[in-house]
């Protein structure tokens, strides 16, 4: 199938090219205001939550240290070392009773205890940003019966992006997959054995249930622990980084390929999704599907967004385009990780309102014969 590009396509404002262009551009006053909200608060009442769910969500943050590896000054020529370790502060959101008084998340919630444990989402945020971005579809996750583990990445998150006084921090996206199987390790083992550090997660994980998910520079990180073979700062190689994890499923939301690094498929051939817009000026989708084109196996899907932006279809604002994202992204979860047969497929899911999107399968992503190269530029929204 062939997108056809529609001239009349909201295009932004224009902003100079750079070599990675991953970065979610939100104005600091909003991001300001995202922080600073209380823990377990809505975070834009305008956003929307998972239409039916089965649970409410808890929300708790637990902290993890990686002394084996530091954290740079990027205002410095040459960098410094700001810290010898990596503190990773880590929003987790689980399942908890269902409550109506119209909550959408509560902190620090006892869970609903499950006989073998959840399926576990590890999230990867953008540029700039904090999990709580991206809020409300990580409630849906978790409402649908995911844990949703989300770490705060060091130089990357809004808080340390401004203390460094502007300095492009975004290099440092390419420590992000070390952080992810930190992280990961630490959350399973603290599910295994009962930990003071973060009590919420005793037994409350599936080990063989875990998804990778991320947006933006999340979503680089994300395709360069799933896919790439070169190495990290550290000369470890990225495939010795995930070996042990057992990820069933990889969700890439407004990414791309990482070119410095040489790729190549998996044994385990975990499913993917990719979500991208035709008009996200910030991160071209040209650059997903070289990412999807790259991956050989037929267990793979690309829904193409037709009118949505770089943001606004993960963190609710475009309300057609997040309802659809919610629904596919959901119903691939529960596909892949829960084994479950459901009544509408998630890929007839992503092809029920062509004016939104359409879902793609097989070994080529959307063509873009017809679509113009769009300038790059980050904006609000």
């Amino acid at each position: 199938m062939t997108i056809t590009w529609h001239p009349g396509s909201q295009r932004e404002q224009p902003r100079a090219t750079r070599a990675r262009v991953l970065k979610v551009c939100v104005l600091a006053t909003v991001l300001s205001a995202l922080v600073a909200a209380p823990l377990g608060a809505q975070v834009v009442s305008n956003r929307q939550a998972s239409p039916t769910p089965s649970f409410s969500v808890g929300i708790t943050r637990c902290t993890f240290v990686d002394p084996t590896r530091g954290v740079l000054n990027y205002r410095k020529t040459p960098y410094r070392i700001i810290s010898t370790s990596r503190t990773l502060v880590t929003e987790i959101r689980y399942p908890t009773a269902l409550v109506s008084n119209g909550s959408t998340e509560i902190a620090g919630a006892a869970p609903v205890a499950q006989s073998g444990g959840y399926p576990m989402v590890v999230f990867a945020h953008g540029y700039d940003v904090t999990p709580d971005t991206y809020a409300p579809l990580l409630d849906a996750w978790a409402s649908a019966g995911f844990v949703v583990v989300a770490p705060i990445f060091p130089d990357e998150n809004q808080a340390e992006v401004a203390a460094q006084g502007g300095a492009n921090t975004e290099d440092d996206v390419i420590n992000e997959p070390g952080d992810l199987a930190f992280v990961t390790r630490e959350v399973l083992q603290d599910s295994l054995s009962p930990s003071s550090s973060c009590p919420v997660l005793d037994g409350l994980l599936n080990p063989s249930e875990i998804a990778l998910a991320g947006h933006s520079d999340g979503a680089e990180a994300v395709s360069m622990l799933a896919y790439d073979h070169g190495l990290d700062p550290q000369a470890v190689n990225y495939a010795a980084l995930r070996t042990g994890i057992a990820y069933r499923a990889v969700l890439i939301l407004s990414g791309a390929l990482d070119t410095y690094q040489s790729n190549a498929d998996e044994a385990s051939r975990p499913d993917l999704l990719v979500v991208h817009s035709l008009v996200d000026t910030c991160d071209p989708i040209r650059n997903d599907v070289q990412l999807y084109n790259t991956i050989h196996q037929s267990n793979k899907w690309f829904l193409a967004l037709l009118t949505a932006h770089h943001l606004p279809p993960f963190d609710g604002v475009d309300v057609a385009a997040f309802k659809l994202v919610v629904a596919v992204t959901t119903a691939f979860l529960q596909t892949t990780l829960e084994d479950e047969s459901l009544a509408t497929p998630f890929t007839t899911l992503g092809n029920e309102d062509p004016s939104v999107g359409r879902m793609f399968t097989g070994a080529l992503g959307p063509s873009l014969v017809d679509a113009p190269r769009l300038e790059e530029h980050c904006a609000l929204n």
